[in-house]
C-alpha cells in the first residue's frame, strides 16, 4: 500500500524540472499572503468606498485572478512571456478600477483597492522568468501605474517609499533566478563529466581485458615470428600503433573536456601545440610564426582528424610513405593540410568502404570538421598520394 501512495504522489505532483521552481513556488506562498492581507483590509474598510457593492466585486477579482496567476506559476504552464503580461494587464486594471468604487478624497490619501502588497505580485513573475532587468523595468511600470492611480505624478513619485521597493523586489529576484538558472547548468555539467568518466572507465576495463591484451600479444608475437620487413612484422607493427592509439583515446576522453594547456587563453589552446607533438622522421610539420589559438574543444577535434589521417598513411599509403603536415592561419578561419606521397586511393574505393559498412573517413574527418562549421576536402587519385585540406572558421 505504501509504494502505491508513493507512486499515485508523483504522478500527482510531477518533478519540476525548472531550476527556478522554488523561486515560482516561494512566489505563490508571498502570493497568498497578499491576497489574504488584501481580503482583510477589504473587510477592514469596505464602508469607506463610494460603491460598497462593486468594491467586493472587485476584491473577488482579485481572489480569482490569483487563484488563476498561482495555479498556473505553481503547475508550470503559466511561466510564459503572455501570462506575466496578462498579469500586469489585470493588475494594473484593477488598480486603476479603484476610480469606479471610491472618491477623489480617497484615491488621494490611501492605496488602491488590491493594496499596493498584492501588486508586487506580477514585479516578482517577470523578474523570475526574465532576469534582473526585466524584473527593474515591471517595478518601473508598475510603480507608473501607481502613481497614475494617485495622481500628481511628480509629487507622488518623490514621497512614495514604495517604489524604489518595487524595483529592488524586481532587480533582487531577477538576479536569484539567474543565479539559479546558472547553478542548474553547472550541475548538469558536472553529473555530464561524472557520468562520462564512469563510462570511459567501465569501457577502459572491457577494452583492457579484451582488445588491447589481444593487440599486444599481436605485437609481441610478430615480432618474434617475423624478420625484419616482413609482412609478419608489419602487422605487428600496425597492431602496436593500433594499441598505442588506443590507449590514447581511452585516457584523453571526449574531446574539450580537458582544460587549456599553462599560458593559454582562457577557453582556448593554440593549435601548432597539438599538431607539433604528432612530428616524427615519416611526419614533417610547418606551422606559421605566432599562435593558432581555437577554442580548446574545436582544436582537439582537429587535431584528432589529423590524427586519423596520419593512421590512415601509416596504415594503407605503402611502405617509405612520408606525410607532409601545414597549418595556416587566415584570420578568419585556420586551415591545416595533411598531404602524403604514398599509393593514393583508388576511385571508387570509398564508395565500395561506405557501402561495407567502413565509414572512418565521414567520421573521423568530414564528420568532425562538419560539426565544427567547417569542411573537409579530400584530394586524391591511385599513384598521387592523399591531400586532406581541413577548414575550420573562426566564427
Amino acid at each position: 500500500m505504501e509504494a502505491l501512495v508513493s507512486r499515485v504522489r508523483r504522478v500527482e505532483r510531477p518533478r519540476d524540472e525548472d531550476p527556478r521552481g522554488p523561486l515560482w513556488r516561494g512566489a505563490q506562498y508571498f502570493r497568498a499572503l497578499s491576497v489574504v492581507y488584501a481580503v482583510g483590509r477589504q473587510i477592514d474598510e469596505a464602508d469607506r468606498y463610494e460603491r460598497i457593492g462593486w468594491s467586493w466585486v472587485l476584491i473577488g477579482l482579485v481572489v480569482a485572478a490569483s487563484v488563476l496567476a498561482g495555479f498556473g506559476y505553481g503547475r508550470g504552464f503559466g511561466r510564459r512571456t503572455w501570462f506575466v503580461i496578462g498579469e500586469f494587464l489585470v493588475a494594473a486594471a484593477l488598480a486603476l478600477a479603484t476610480w469606479l468604487v471610491a472618491s477623489p478624497e480617497f484615491v488621494e490619501h490611501n492605496q488602491s483597492l488590491p493594496t499596493t502588497l498584492w501588486l508586487t505580485n506580477p514585479v516578482v513573475s517577470v523578474a523570475i522568468l526574465a532576469g534582473p532587468v526585466a524584473g527593474l523595468e515591471g517595478g518601473i511600470a508598475l510603480a507608473a501605474v501607481n502613481a497614475i492611480y494617485r495622481g500628481d505624478f511628480p509629487e507622488t513619485t518623490l514621497r512614495d517609499a514604495n517604489y524604489p521597493v518595487f524595483m529592488a523586489v524586481g532587480l533582487g529576484l531577477g538576479m536569484a533566478a539567474r543565479v539559479a538558472i546558472r547553478s542548474h547548468e553547472q550541475l548538469l555539467r558536472a553529473e555530464r563529466v561524472a557520468a562520462d568518466a564512469r563510462a570511459r572507465e567501465r569501457l577502459a576495463r572491457e577494452v583492457h581485458d579484451g582488445v588491447l591484451q589481444a593487440l599486444a600479444f599481436i605485437a609481441r608475437r610478430s615480432a618474434s615470428l617475423g624478420g625484419p620487413g616482413s609482412e609478419i612484422e608489419g602487422l605487428g607493427r600496425l597492431a602496436a600503433q593500433q594499441e598505442q592509439a588506443l590507449r590514447r583515446l581511452i585516457a584523453e576522453g571526449p574531446a574539450g573536456e580537458g582544460g587549456p594547456p599553462d599560458g593559454a587563453a582562457a577557453g582556448t589552446v593554440d593549435l601548432r601545440d597539438l599538431l607539433r607533438a604528432m612530428s616524427s622522421p615519416a611526419v614533417t610539420v610547418a606551422e606559421p610564426g605566432g599562435p593558432v589559438e581555437l577554442p580548446a574543444a574545436a582544436a582537439a577535434e582537429v587535431a584528432a582528424a589529423v590524427r586519423n589521417a596520419l593512421e590512415n598513411t601509416a596504415r594503407h599509403a605503402g611502405p617509405g610513405a612520408r606525410s607532409y603536415l601545414l597549418t595556416e592561419d587566415l584570420g578568419d578561419a585556420v586551415v591545416v593540410t595533411v598531404r602524403d606521397d604514398g599509393a593514393g586511393i583508388a576511385p571508387g574505393r570509398l564508395d565500395e568502404a561506405r557501402a561495407e559498412g567502413r565509414l572512418g573517413v565521414a567520421d573521423a574527418i568530414v564528420g568532425r570538421m562538419r560539426e565544427l562549421g567547417g569542411r573537409a576536402e579530400l584530394t586524391t587519385d591511385t599513384g598521387e598520394g592523399v591531400e586532406w585540406e581541413l577548414w575550420i572558421p573562426r566564427t
